[in-house]
């Protein structure tokens, strides 16, 4: 495998990510300068701006499901805009293809951390590791099915 693999996966990642706004009919674009938004995803008819952090990890086997694990810098995580929340998106790439993405809005994500104390702190980056099994989806014993495939802020646009 190559040395900077991951650069790969990560940019396979937000076009994997992209395309799945894009058959939604979304717009889709990447910042010329990356400080902390991946990707920018807007409705063209009204111009609703939402803003993307794609996060990607390769799958480790586990008896009888497998895990993905995911960093997420604390001060990204806080920097928090009222009516203008990050929305992160976790796809793992697990035997050839990605996995149904994981959404969540940034203030969800928040309230897991804070309340339910979901992965683990290491020097300012939140550690995440999402266990799939195939009925769901856990983040530290909590479950995060309900975030799989969650396009609700982002209904789909008749063309």
């Amino acid at each position: 495998m190559k040395k900077n693999y991951h650069l790969y996966l990560g940019k396979a990642g937000h076009l994997a990510v992209m395309s799945e706004f894009l058959t939604r009919g979304w717009n889709v674009a990447i910042p010329e300068v990356d400080i902390g938004d991946d990707i920018f995803v807007v409705q063209d008819d009204n111009g609703t701006l939402k803003r993307v952090q794609v996060k990607t990890s390769t799958s480790t086997e586990r008896k009888n499901n497998f895990s993905g694990q995911f960093n997420v810098p604390i001060s990204q995580l806080r920097d928090y805009i009222v009516n203008f929340p990050v929305y992160y998106v976790f796809v793992v790439r697990h035997q050839n293809s990605w996995t149904i993405p994981i959404l969540i809005r940034q203030d969800y994500l928040i309230d897991h951390f804070d309340n339910d104390k979901i992965g683990s702190e290491h020097e300012g980056i939140l550690n995440l590791y999402f266990s799939y099994s195939e009925t769901k989806v856990e983040c530290s014993g909590i479950d995060f099915t309900k975030y799989i495939a969650d396009f609700t802020d982002f209904p789909l646009i008749e063309q």
